[in-house]
């Protein structure tokens, strides 16, 4: 294993590189706000933000992927100033008033939307339209939904980059098995789905509860040998467990969701 002091330094110049890159994104979207889009140059933005201009290039490989990120910053504050209401009293009022939130946001920062568009291809799967029912509350909920699950995602991919943070393992070289690996987990949503609807939870299971919570004890031990918090995953785990001591062991781990509805 790589000297304990090696990683410390290397975990201290990743969060200095994310406050820069933040730094970065943050000036770079008050120029945009303030002067427009053609302000936003790299030399503008790097003194802005108070650092040379390569380092722009090494955060973000080129303006456009600087834009890009811009981009994601406008449309996160956008999503915070979202009021997510499951089942509104007036679906079609809480529709208005949504409109009107967005037309708000819009007339406001007019200069972030303008990104919007020329970065649809990175912004569109959260801005795409896909009709969900009747109900305009859902809408909404169901950006939640889609954006927690991407939320879980990355704590399970924050994890795995963990993992291998002290080891001579090259990053880049994890990164296209574990995209590879998220794929072809990704389908596993449908049975849970359709488990879900049918209420039979051992339905198509072929690794069961019993067996995953047996497993669990290996990436605990494993984490604590490679210095590595459990805590993306303990609570997941937890939850696991309790479904077991249920006496759901054939279960597959769709009884969990059971768990989370209070």
């Amino acid at each position: 294993m790589a000297n304990g002091a090696t990683a410390v330094d290397s975990d201290t110049a990743a969060v200095g590189r994310e406050q820069a890159r933040q730094r970065v994104i943050e000036a770079a979207a008050d120029l945009l706000a303030r002067e427009g889009r053609d302000a936003v140059t790299t030399r503008a933005v790097a003194v802005a933000a108070g650092m040379q201009a390569p380092a722009i290039y090494r955060l973000f490989g080129d303006k456009d992927g600087l834009l890009e990120a811009v981009a994601e910053h406008g449309f996160a504050a956008f999503l915070a100033t979202k009021n997510v209401e499951a089942r509104p009293q007036d679906p079609i009022e809480d529709l208005r008033a949504g409109w009107d939130l967005a037309v708000e946001f819009g007339l406001a920062n007019p200069a972030p939307y303008t990104l919007f568009e020329r970065h649809q291809q990175t912004l569109g799967v959260p801005v795409g339209t896909t009709y969900v029912g009747e109900d305009a509350g859902f809408a909404a909920l169901h950006d939640v939904a889609l954006l927690s699950a991407m939320y879980g995602m990355f704590a399970g991919s924050a994890h795995a980059f963990a993992l291998i943070r002290k080891e001579d393992i090259d990053p880049a070289a994890l990164a296209p098995l574990l995209a590879d690996w998220l794929v072809a987990m990704a389908p596993a949503v449908h049975q849970t789905a359709d488990q879900l609807r049918s209420g039979d939870y051992t339905k198509g299971v072929v690794s069961n509860l019993a067996m995953q919570v047996a497993g669990t004890p290996t990436f605990l031990s494993t984490a604590e040998q490679q210095g590595v918090s459990p805590e993306l995953l303990s609570p997941y785990f937890e939850l696991m467990r309790r479904r077991l001591t249920e006496g759901n062991g054939e279960e597959d781990l769709t009884g969990v969701i059971d768990l989370l509805v209070r």
